[in-house]
C-alpha cells in the first residue's frame, strides 16, 4: 500500500504548474478585457477552470503511471518515483485514482459549459481523450512523438483560450497571442522529461520525439522552448507595453538551459523540471499582471 507521500510524488507535483499557469495567464487576458459583464474577469468561473486543469493534469500523471507500469516501460528510470512501475501500489489502484480525476475534470468542466456554452463539453472530451491515449491504449500517441504536439495544444492554446473564454465569452487575439509562449514552457518540461529518459526510452520502444530528434537537437528544442517566449513578449508589449515585465522571468531561464546545453544527463536533469516549473510560474504570473494592466 503507497504511503501519502508517494501518491504525491505519483502525482508529479514537479509537473502540475503547467495546469495553473494557463489559467493565470487566460485570466490575466480576461481581466486586461474590461468590466465584468462586459467582458473581464470572473473570479469564480477562473477558479472553476483551476479545478478543471489541476485535476486533470493529476489524471494524466496517474493515467501514465499507470499506463506505463502495465507495459513494463517504466521498470528501469532514473526519474521521479511511478507507482506501478516500483510496485508501491497495485495498478488497480493508480488506474482508479486516475479515472478518478478525469471524472472530476469533467464534473467542473460541466458547471463551466452550463454557464457558456455547451461546446466547450466537445473540448473536454477531446482533452479527456488525449489524457488517456497519450500513453493509454493500443497505439499511445506519447509513443509517437506526438507529446509535445498534444502539450503545445492542449496545456497552451486550449488551456488559455478556454480560460479567457469561460469568463469574457469571447476569443481576443491577446488569448492566442499569450497561450503561444505557455504553450512552448509545457513543451519544455516535457522536452526536459523525454531528454532524460532517451536510453530507456529507446530500449523500451518507446518513439518520444526526443529519442526520434537525439541527444542534441533535443536539447536545442529545449533551449528553444525557453527562449521563445521571451521573443513572443515584444510581440504583446506593442499594444500592452505592460507585458514587458514578463522579461523580468529570464534569469529564471540561465540555470536549466545551461544545464540542458551543458550535456547534463540522466539523474542531473532531474532538477531541471523543477527550475522550469519555476520558471513557467514567474513568466506566467509577470504576464498575466502585464496584460490585466
Amino acid at each position: 500500500m503507497a504511503t501519502l507521500s508517494q501518491w504525491v510524488a505519483g502525482s508529479r507535483p514537479r509537473t502540475l504548474p503547467a495546469s495553473l499557469v494557463p489559467v493565470v495567464v487566460g485570466t490575466g487576458v480576461a481581466a486586461g478585457e474590461g468590466g465584468a459583464g462586459e467582458g473581464g474577469a470572473v473570479w469564480w468561473r477562473a477558479v472553476l477552470a483551476a479545478v478543471v486543469a489541476l485535476v486533470l493534469q493529476i489524471g494524466v500523471n496517474y493515467s501514465n503511471d499507470y499506463s506505463d507500469g502495465v507495459r513494463g516501460t517504466d521498470e528501469d528510470r532514473v526519474g521521479p518515483l511511478r507507482l506501478v512501475g516500483s510496485k508501491v501500489a497495485p495498478p488497480r489502484q493508480v488506474l482508479a485514482a486516475a479515472l478518478g480525476c478525469l471524472l472530476a475534470a469533467a464534473v467542473a468542466g460541466l458547471v463551466l459549459a452550463a454557464v457558456t456554452t455547451w461546446w466547450l463539453l466537445l473540448v473536454g472530451a477531446f482533452a479527456i481523450l488525449a489524457a488517456w491515449f497519450y500513453t493509454g491504449g493500443k497505439t499511445p500517441y506519447g509513443y509517437r512523438a506526438l507529446g509535445e504536439v498534444s502539450v503545445f495544444v492542449f496545456f497552451g492554446l486550449v488551456a488559455v483560450v478556454g480560460t479567457v473564454y469561460v469568463q469574457v465569452e469571447g476569443l481576443p487575439w491577446e488569448a492566442w497571442a499569450a497561450a503561444v509562449p505557455i504553450g512552448l514552457l509545457a513543451c519544455g518540461l516535457l522536452v526536459a522529461n523525454n531528454l532524460r529518459d532517451i536510453p530507456t526510452d529507446r530500449e523500451a520502444g518507446k518513439r518520444t520525439l526526443a529519442v526520434l530528434l537525439g541527444d542534441r537537437w533535443t536539447r536545442l528544442l529545449y533551449a528553444a522552448c525557453t527562449a521563445l517566449p521571451f521573443m513572443i513578449v515584444l510581440v504583446l508589449a506593442a499594444p500592452h507595453p505592460w507585458a514587458l515585465i514578463a522579461l523580468l522571468a529570464a534569469p529564471l531561464s540561465l540555470p536549466p538551459t545551461q544545464k540542458v546545453l551543458g550535456g547534463a544527463a540522466g539523474p542531473a536533469l532531474i532538477p531541471v523540471l523543477g527550475e522550469t516549473g519555476r520558471l513557467q510560474i514567474a513568466y506566467g504570473v509577470l504576464l498575466a499582471v502585464g496584460l490585466a494592466l
